[in-house]
């Protein structure tokens, strides 16, 4: 059954699951918030910490989570810090079903099969002890609810879910705007949490080729005759790609 202490991709992808309907909400963004909640949880286990707006590794120890290991060893191979646009905005063929899988065999969800339009096969995921997802939904609630800082995973967890738009599906419509707001905000109390939402966000909106300007950058006069780009819109995401029909599995 469900271990006591779950990952930060695991509880994205829980709190990201429709209790109704078994799918995910935002699916093409929660691929690139997956990959970014590695890194946070990578960093909260003192594997990986921020160098500026890249990743560095500073210890290679295994930390016996066979998919967190697997991205540590690749980050390490890189030999040098990687800018972590670059990281998120890689293939991560599969990481969510990987994570699905992972959740159906710790007993937190069950995998249900079905058709799409009679024809192409789908499958669903129920979450098994939906007590696991309030604790998680608690959490959030509480830290916007009281405006008291959150402790670093809790944060993290919040800029994740702003930066893959979950913020419409946690706190929907017109009386939920106040809580999406306050969510976003949430995103100060964590510097690697944000670090990695705001490489999120500038994945979706196409900027991961232009590297982040520092506060200290950003408020220096440009060279004579050079052009400076408009700052992508922070939390819009951009229009997800259309996906093959045959990724229809857990969509």
């Amino acid at each position: 059954m469900g271990r006591s202490r779950r990952t930060l991709p695991e509880e994205l992808l829980l709190l990201a699951l429709d209790p109704t309907t078994g799918t995910t909400a935002q699916p093409q963004s929660l691929d690139l918030g997956l990959a970014g909640a590695q890194l946070v949880e990578l960093a909260l286990a003192g594997r990986i910490a921020p160098d500026g707006d890249r990743i560095a590794v500073v210890s290679p120890r295994p930390t016996g989570d066979p998919t967190l290991d697997c991205a540590l060893e690749l980050l390490r191979r890189r030999g040098a810090p990687v800018r972590a646009v670059h990281w998120i905005g890689g293939p991560r063929l599969g990481l969510r079903q990987t994570y699905l899988s992972h959740l159906e065999r710790c007993g937190m969800v069950h995998a249900v099969a079905g058709q799409m339009c009679g024809v192409l096969p789908t499958t669903r995921y129920q979450a098994t002890d939906t007590a696991i997802s309030r604790e998680i939904r608690a959490r959030l609630d509480s830290a916007i609810r009281t405006g008291v800082p959150p402790d670093p995973r809790t944060a993290a967890l919040a800029a994740l879910a702003h930066a893959v738009g979950l913020g419409k599906h946690l706190y929907p419509g017109n009386e939920g705007r106040s809580s999406r707001s306050r969510l976003r905000d949430l995103i100060r109390h964590d510097p690697m949490g944000g670090l990695v939402a705001h490489a999120v966000m500038d994945v979706q909106n196409g900027a991961a080729a232009q590297p982040r300007r520092s506060p200290a950058q950003a408020g220096r006069p440009a060279g004579p005759g050079a052009r400076t780009a408009p700052e992508p819109a922070r939390g819009v995401p951009a229009q997800p790609h259309r996906s093959a029909m045959a990724r229809v599995v857990a969509h």
